[in-house]
Formats: C-alpha cells, structure tokens, sequence
C-alpha cells in the first residue's frame, strides 16, 4: 500500500485523546440535561394530576345536585365484599366512592395519579390485591376522600374491610369554610414519608410524587399543595377544624392522632 495513502488515512483518524474529551463533554451536557428531563417530567405529571382532581371535584359537585347536597357515601381501601368474596376495584361486589362517581366522570382513569406506583400494602393478602401495582387498580382511586367530608353510613361504609357502626350524613350546607376544606387528596404526599404523625410511616408509605400532591376542596376548585405547612393548614372538617390543630374530643373518640387531621381525614 503507498505511504501516502497511510498517512492520509491516520490525519482523518480521531485521537484517543480527541475522543476522551468528546465523551466527557457529552456526560456533561447529559449531566446539565437529564434533571430538566426529569423535572419537566415530573411537571407534567402533576399537571395531569391536577386535572384529574379537577375533574373529580366537579363530579362531586354534579352528585350533590342529584341527591339533594349529600355527600356520597364513604368506602376506602375495600378488597373483600362482607360475605368474604373478592372485591378489588372493577369486581361485581367493589364498593367505593369513585363507584359512587363513575356516571358523572364516565372515565375511571381520571381516579389514577400518574405516579401512582403503588405501596407496601398491595401485596398483604387480607387488605391488598396481590400482583397488582398501583392504588387505583386495587382499591378503585389513587385519591384518598377525606372520611370527615362524606358520608358515613353504619353497616354500609367500610374502611379495610371493616364496617362502620355508626352513621354521620353529611351535606354541603354543614362546611363552614368549603373553600378551604379539603374533601380529597392525593393518597401519598411526599411529607407522609418523613413524619409519622401522618400515620403513613413505617408500613404505608412510598413515594408517588416528588413535589406534593393534588387537592379538592369542598366548592369544588383543586390545586396542587407542594409542603407539609400549606397541608397542615387546610381545613380538614366540615365544622371549620384544621388538619393539624387539636382534636377537642381526643382521645375519647378514638382519635390517636390527637388532631382534626386524624378524626376527618
């Protein structure tokens, strides 16, 4: 082979050195780049989860014209019907207030957040859905309905399988504060995984968004609350208490918590 042909070749040829600094640069754009990715991510799905609650809080408000300002009636995180048979989300004997919704939304996608991953409790064979991942196809909503804010309905409304004994109706002429009062969140919110006076630590909890979570408050408007003090402060009972003051009746009506927080949310 000529020389010249040689050392053509070897002059368009990159360095080692040449290709070293190429790939650093790249793994330092990528570097500046990958959080805004992530961020921006993050960003939409909390828009996505805002409109979601969003919607939600107007199938409340066309539930309350149908039945006289009465709140729907209460059922969270039911798996098993009172004869013992299956009722995950979707099952003919499933019962939750999303069920209660559904002809007002006539979308049941609208009841999962997009970073709704699941928790440590899907799996328990009593009050999860073993082999499934997110709240919403277990228990039927991403979305926590503050017990406080809705009906409660003796041998009807349940909570883990269990049937209340007791009954409560509420309507909407009985909050004080409806624009403040929170009526749904989101089931994990990044502050439940810090302090335990949420109940949610050790046992319930995992991470769904980074920032916060979405809300709807009793009028019916939603929002996305991103810290623990702007959440402490809502109000979490219809008669105007706020989430993280006294309970007055604690403990005598069970309320271990000690705040309005545990009793109405």
């Amino acid at each position: 082979m000529p020389r010249f042909y040689l050392q053509a070749r070897s002059r368009n040829a990159f360095t080692l050195i040449e290709l070293l600094v190429v790939i650093a640069i790249i793994a330092i754009i990528a570097a500046i780049l990958f959080p805004v990715f992530g961020q921006a991510r993050e960003q939409a799905r909390a828009s996505v989860c805002t409109s979601n609650v969003r919607q939600i809080g107007m199938a409340v408000n066309l539930y309350l014209q149908d039945y006289d300002e009465t709140l729907p009636i209460f059922y969270a995180y039911n798996t098993t019907a009172p004869d013992g048979s299956r009722a995950w989300a979707g099952d003919p004997k499933h019962k939750g207030v999303e069920a209660l919704l559904l002809n007002y939304t006539k979308d049941k996608r609208i009841f999962q957040c997009p970073d709704d991953n699941g928790g440590p409790s899907l799996p328990d064979p009593n009050y999860g859905c073993p082999g499934l991942t997110t709240y919403q196809a277990c228990y039927g909503s991403s979305y926590r309905f503050n017990h406080g804010s809705y009906s409660t309905v003796a041998n009807e409304s349940s909570q883990n399988n269990f049937l209340y004994t007791t009954s409560n109706i509420v309507r909407l002429s009985m909050f004080a504060l409806p624009s403040e009062t929170r009526i749904m969140r989101d089931e994990m919110l990044p502050w439940f995984g810090s302090m335990d006076k949420y109940g949610y630590i050790p046992g319930y909890y995992q991470q769904w968004h980074v920032r916060g979570g979405g809300i709807v408050y009793a009028d019916g408007h939603a929002k996305f609350t991103v810290s623990n003090g702007a959440f402490d402060k809502q109000v979490a009972c219809p008669q105007g208490g706020r989430s993280d003051d006294p309970d007055p009746n604690a403990p005598g009506d069970g309320n271990s918590y000690g705040t309005n927080y545990g009793v109405c949310d």
